[in-house]
């Protein structure tokens, strides 16, 4: 444990019988601040966190009443003939509890994916018998066969007249596919893919362009992978959110990201459409060369226009049949996720009509755009023949990017990338989103995820979404998890899993209150690391955790020794009171100097980051020591790269690291580049670079715990030193691309 600890004087210890009970349901009643305190959670959050968790015991339950229910949850689970699934590992000695009438026999047998039969050998397990209601209940333990093959299979127990079947996900011991880049690193370039465009783009990056980014960066930098952000999808129809990190759905793909030209179909539009379209293409590549902030809504408008008119063209046989396949792989997910745009696109169509026609003297008129928000009913008779065609269309318009994307990650390998695209997975979807609807059975709507305070966000932070329900997702087979990092990793080489802390525990605050008022949520990360790996190592893809934050120090373990990378960022990387030398950095790691929620390099070095969170109000402390603190860490990084020998034939070889300030640092692209090559002497297995710091972009993309009307984030084009902006096109020209 962290050496300063101290009790926070506002809550006392909870005791027991609630601190049992919340501990059996994995409910934290305490937690070491990032100063080391120990504080305490109030027990009107720790109840709030149980009624979330469908254990609603009121505002001031009895002892008697809180014993009572925790007797419930462990009966609950006595009462099962076989848990809700297993998750074990292969080569590694795991025993299932079966729950049977006391004394009598059972039997357990596993069906593999193949339909053959193992059985499962009964092993020694002496507990005392349990009274659930009337009937006295004991418990058998049952091995797992060691060596059955990766895979999901089915558990199956037999107690006289009683059967059950439950999920069995045996998963590899150690994911193995970093272990050739630990011996040979690979290099790649991150970049958040709606701020890099080219002269073909809407005025937005777009899956054509991820190919042409992989293109030239395999080409011309040698890069191995190209990491972007979270490419999930947002709402049906504009106004949509910003964030990549707070989706509708974490399953399927933004429609932004579309390049309709390339659509087969395309080439079958009438003259009238295909020039309309094209017109409307040109009309946007303008914005390709602004540095303005990113508006999302006008473009996402005109291409939904535009994909629409190409959805009315017939498929050919051979599309039809490629289509229908690709409909039946994906399942119920899809449907669901149809089924609730079309309900979303139909009452914002209604509404958006209601306030048209409000707006109007003549109540019968309705306000129409150049390019429309809301299209009309068209020739549709009824509500119920627009609603199927709306469904058909965002079942179309997701086979369409699952296309547009398999082909941007095949321009990447052709190009000579080893990993190539690398995803990103967000914490969380939005609340009001398609995945809050359609997973609602596998949620806990009635509390939010966050981050309790630090020095990053001394008010803490609510994201607003809701996190995964524990046991209830065990109660799903943690197929909601599978089936989304299934469809995630259909065409990516790899997957960053944004704050991977996650699966071990979430900070949650009741919703709508501080997040002061939080306390951890705890999960099963056996399983849920274990059914991360399972899936990476079947489609082969690296998995790298984003280990950033407050975390327990035996986590970065254990994820290392599933073979899970880690995160390090040069400017969090320490020893004591001292940079971290660069030859201890983590092997099994992914390094890179700086992370989007951090400015770019040059911004970071000019003391940007302290100058917003003092101009927004984020900063609790005095910002004139704020501002010190930080650049006196500059100074040691920067004097740790110079001693590593960085910065040589550089115009910073000979600067006095001590004499520097904010205002009279060496040229910053000599700082950039010595930063990287005390990167590149680290054993981490990936190394990457932003691609803002190849370019010398300066702004900020995202400056967490704010919203729009702070700051633009997630809205920032790519842009050069001098805030002009940078096409992909523009890359081989920029020599800190090169480098």
């Amino acid at each position: 444990m962290m050496e300063r600890v101290t009790q926070a004087a506002s809550n006392p210890p909870l005791s027991s019988p609630l601190a049992d009970l919340a501990k059996d349901v994995g409910v934290g009643v305490s937690y070491y601040s990032t100063e080391g305190q120990l504080v305490h959670v109030s027990r009107e959050t720790v109840l709030k966190t149980l009624a979330a968790l469908d254990i609603d015991l009121g505002p001031d339950p009895s002892d008697a009443e809180i014993n009572d229910a925790r007797r419930e949850w462990a009966d609950t689970q006595w009462s099962r003939l076989l848990p809700p699934v297993v998750v074990t590992r292969q080569g590694i000695f795991h025993r299932v509890l079966v729950h049977v009438p006391h004394g009598s026999n059972v039997s357990v047998t596993v069906k593999l994916e193949d339909g053959a039969e193992w059985p499962c050998a009964q092993v020694h397990h002496l507990v005392p018998p349990r009274q659930v209601g009337d009937v006295l209940m004991g418990e058998a333990a049952f091995a797992i066969p060691e060596d059955l093959p990766l895979g999901w299979h089915r558990l199956r127990a037999v107690n006289d007249d009683n059967v059950a079947e439950c999920d069995l996900a045996v998963t590899p011991n150690r994911l193995a596919t970093a272990d050739k880049y630990v011996q040979n690193p690979a290099y790649g370039v991150m970049a958040q893919l709606y701020s890099v465009r080219s002269s073909r783009s809407w005025g937005i990056g777009d899956f054509a362009t991820l190919g042409d980014l992989a293109q030239v960066s395999a080409q011309h930098a040698g890069s191995d992978f190209v990491l972007i952000n979270p490419l999930h999808a947002a709402e049906p129809l504009p106004p949509v959110e910003d964030s990549p990190y707070l989706p509708t759905t974490r399953r399927y793909v933004n429609p932004l990201y579309a390049r309709p030209e390339l659509i087969d179909e395309f080439g079958y539009l009438d003259k009238d459409e295909a020039d309309e379209a094209r017109a409307l293409a040109n009309s946007f590549h303008q914005l390709n060369h602004s540095s303005d902030e990113i508006d999302r809504n006008p473009i996402y408008a005109a291409k939904l226009k535009v994909l629409r008119a190409i959805h009315k063209i017939p498929l050919s046989n051979a599309r039809q049949a490629e289509f229908d396949r690709w409909l039946e792989a994906e399942g119920r997910g899809i449907y669901d996720y149809a089924s609730w745009c079309t309900e979303r696109e139909l009452a914002d169509r209604a509404a958006a009509r209601d306030a048209a026609r409000a707006a109007t003297s003549d109540s019968g008129a309705v306000a129409e755009n150049d390019i429309e928000l809301v299209p009309p009913l068209g020739n549709h008779a009824s509500v119920e023949s627009l609603r199927e065609e709306i469904f058909q269309f965002h079942l179309w318009v997701q086979w369409i990017l699952d296309q547009q994307l398999g082909q941007a990650q095949e321009a990447a390998l052709d190009a000579g990338m080893r990993i190539g695209i690398m995803a990103d997975l967000a914490v969380g979807v939005h609340p009001g989103g398609a995945d809050a609807e359609n997973l609602a059975d596998w949620l806990a709507p009635a509390i939010s995820v966050g981050a309790p305070p630090d020095g990053f966000n001394q008010h803490g932070q609510d994201w607003s979404q809701p996190p995964w329900n524990p046991h209830k997702l065990a109660e799903a087979g943690y197929r909601p998890w599978r089936d989304m990092l299934r469809t995630i990793l259909r065409h990516a080489g790899g997957i960053r899993v944004d704050h991977v802390l996650g699966m071990f525990r979430l900070w949650v605050m009741p919703r709508m209150e501080s997040p002061v008022n939080g306390t951890y949520l705890y999960f099963d990360h056996e399983a849920m690391v274990g059914i991360l790996a399972l899936e990476a190592e079947l489609a082969g893809a690296v998995v790298v955790g984003e280990d950033l934050g407050t975390f327990e120090p035996w986590v970065q373990d254990y994820l290392a020794s599933r073979g899970i990378m880690g995160t390090s960022i040069v400017w969090f990387e320490s020893e004591g009171d001292q940079p971290k030398p660069p030859s201890i950095y983590r092997s099994l790691c992914l390094s890179s100097v700086t992370t989007h929620d951090l400015p770019p390099t040059a911004g970071y070095l000019a003391g940007e980051h302290i100058k917003l969170r003092e101009r927004l109000g984020l900063l609790l402390s005095d910002v004139t020591e704020e501002d010190r603190r930080d650049f006196e860490w500059i100074r040691k990084v920067l004097g740790a790269a110079k001693e590593a020998g960085c910065f040589g034939d550089t115009a910073a070889a000979d600067m006095d690291v001590q004499s520097l300030t904010r205002d009279n640092l060496p040229p910053i692209d000599a700082l950039v580049t010595g930063l990287h090559r005390f990167l590149g002497q680290t054993p981490s297995a990936l190394k990457c670079e932003a691609l803002v710091d190849m370019v010398g972009d300066r702004r900020t993309q995202n400056q967490p715990g704010t919203t729009h009307d702070q700051y633009p984030n997630w809205c920032i084009p790519l842009t050069d030193a001098e805030g002009k902006a940078v096409l992909v096109e523009d890359l081989p020209r920029f020599p800190g691309f090169k480098r």
